[in-house]
């Protein structure tokens, strides 16, 4: 019953097919009945879909067919009636050129899915980086009662005695080989024990990111961040969503009541305080463009600018994610947040109460983890900056607190390279015309230009300055970063090059500078220079399918990096029913 005390079934979405008379309602419960459904299921009861990334081929994700069935204890306990269904995996470890070309792809099939089926709320259910922004865009645009729950981190790494961080390490052990200071040999130990467990990166990696900013955002239930993978609180928290869903969907609390233009101002600053990947600023642009909320680059920096860093988490400090979940979670730092007066208060969540409510009783139980606020990891202004200039027009990030302090305000000379391909054909090459002073310039990176956007721009250094104890250099890029990456990198350079961006103009011995104090990021070039030159670009490496289809309807970076006719929301309405 409604809280009006009507009757709420007679209006329930799923009815239109199972409640159906003649042969309509005969074909759909008919065929249901072949997975031994009995006639009680079509009653009426809320019909939950759970939609699910689990795959092989996205190994952070393979647990999540234990997850789905804990859901489904839930929404079966609460009365509902749960189906799962498979919605395409983008596993960023395995799949090529790279999972952020078909980010878009899944949120698509994600949206149709959901609305071209007889559900009445959906529990998603995610683990590496894309498919937890995928799945909330795909959510969003239809806007039926949902619920996020993400599959949680690995335990953390261990090799030779010492913590060791998922993707922070890959890059330091290939630097260590580089320098040869590591052998392959090493290196093929380390690997297991890298990634020991289930679950997805346990560093503030995207993935990591991404599941603190749907708690953030109100989308999954408080703690959900944070809890490790193999950890059987992650399993009671998936049985307690399926509960909740039924619920929602009684209450009819939906993504567009959730996800408020507030709730996104709570995340951007929740993942400042945590050291959050810079992916989260793209990711979270498309999906407010999904909502019609009014979310621009710019609001990254200037919402942050006063936020401290609070998590002292790899690849900005020493910690890993078992221990952020053992200090208190993403709760703790909510409630620093809140309590400093950085928080919207009244944002409604999943669990049906506010923010505020839900982070009321959390406590930290290690300041080292998660620093008090008065004395915080990292001081305010630590976190993503937004840089402009004549080589950004339209913007660029780089993530100070993994960044190198003394290249925050750095000039040098352009060593520049069309593809990253073009830059790994020589950077082991001991004769190499590089300092390390000069700022190599990394492009055809972008939406368009790979295409997908990877992340390709923290290259690795030249061999012959690793082996000379260079530990880092400005980097400038318009392609991406993985979350658990470090370094002074300049990122999402927009417009592309690829596109006539003006990092199609840069030349090899401009001189470059960086301030990142003035958010400025800028090619030293007259600007009657700038105008005389032609644009160095090289074709998008697309030509049919899915893949013409997103070069041609891509947005930049600085816009979420959607397909053009997927912004807004579309609504939960079949358009038509042959039946």
């Amino acid at each position: 019953m409604e809280p009006n005390g009507q009757d709420s079934t007679a209006g329930r979405r799923s009815q239109a097919w199972f409640g159906a008379g003649g042969r309509a309602g005969m074909i759909h419960r008919s065929w249901m009945r072949n997975q031994g459904y009995g006639d009680e299921v079509f009653d009426g009861r809320p019909v939950i879909g759970i939609a699910t990334t689990w795959s092989q081929l996205a190994p952070c994700n393979a647990h999540l067919d234990e997850v789905a069935e804990a859901v489904q204890r839930g929404v079966w306990q609460a009365g509902g009636f749960p189906l799962v269904f498979p919605v395409l995996a983008t596993g960023e470890t395995i799949i090529r050129p790279t999972a952020m070309l078909f980010r878009n792809l899944m949120a698509m099939e994600a949206e149709e899915l959901i609305r071209n089926n007889p559900l009445d709320g959906v529990v998603l259910l995610s683990g590496c980086d894309k498919t937890t922004p995928g799945l909330l865009m795909g959510a969003a645009s239809v806007d039926l009662p949902t619920l996020m729950v993400t599959g949680g981190p690995m335990l953390n790494g261990k090799f030779r005695g010492q913590d060791v961080g998922s993707g922070t390490h890959v890059w330091k052990f290939e630097a260590e080989m580089a320098a040869g200071r590591m052998s392959e040999c090493e290196a093929r130990a380390a690997e297991g024990c890298m990634a020991r467990s289930k679950g997805h990166c346990m560093t503030m990696g995207t993935a990591s990111t991404m599941a603190c900013m749907a708690e953030a955002l109100g989308m999954q239930l408080p703690g959900g961040a944070a809890w490790p993978a193999v950890d059987m609180r992650r399993m009671e928290l998936a049985q307690e969503s399926g509960r909740r869903i039924v619920d929602m969907v009684e209450r009819d609390l939906r993504p567009s009541t959730v996800m408020t233009r507030a709730a996104f101002e709570n995340a951007i600053r929740a993942n400042a305080a945590i050291g959050g990947s810079t992916n989260a600023l793209v990711h979270l642009v498309a999906l407010a463009g999904r909502l019609g909320v009014d979310l621009e680059l710019a609001d990254f920096d200037t919402l942050t600018r006063d936020i401290p860093t609070l998590v002292n988490l790899m690849p900005s400090g020493k910690y890993l994610m078992e221990d952020f979940c053992y200090a208190g979670g993403l709760p703790v730092v909510l409630r620093r947040l809140l309590e400093a007066g950085r928080l919207h208060p009244e944002c409604v969540t999943v669990s049906g109460r506010t923010v505020a409510e839900n982070v009321s009783a959390a406590e930290c139980w290690n300041d080292d983890v998660i620093a008090p606020w008065a004395e915080p990891f990292q001081t305010a202004g630590s976190g993503t900056a937004v840089l402009r200039g004549n080589l950004c027009p339209d913007g660029a990030v780089i993530k100070q607190s993994a960044a190198t302090p003394g290249l925050l305000v750095h000039e040098g000379r352009a060593r520049v390279f069309d593809s990253p391909e073009d830059y790994h054909a020589v950077c082991e090459d001991p004769d190499l015309d590089i300092t390390a002073d000069d700022v190599i310039v990394v492009r055809g990176a972008g939406p368009r230009g790979y295409p997908g956007m990877p992340e390709v721009a923290n290259v690795p250094l030249p061999a012959k300055l690793l082996r000379a104890g260079v530990t880092d250099m400005v980097r400038i890029s318009d392609g991406r970063m993985s979350g658990t990456g470090y370094g002074t990198v300049v990122l999402h350079v927009a417009p592309e090059a690829a596109v006539g961006g003006p990092l199609a103009l840069a030349r090899d011995g401009d001189r470059i500078r960086l301030d990142v104090p003035a958010r400025r990021l800028d090619l030293l070039v007259p600007d009657e220079e700038l105008a005389a030159r032609t644009p160095s670009t090289t074709p998008a490496k697309a030509a049919t399918g899915y893949a013409w289809l997103y070069v041609n309807h891509v947005q930049q970076a600085n816009e979420g990096a959607d397909l053009d006719f997927l912004r807004g929301a579309r609504g939960s309405e079949v358009p038509r029913d042959s039946h």
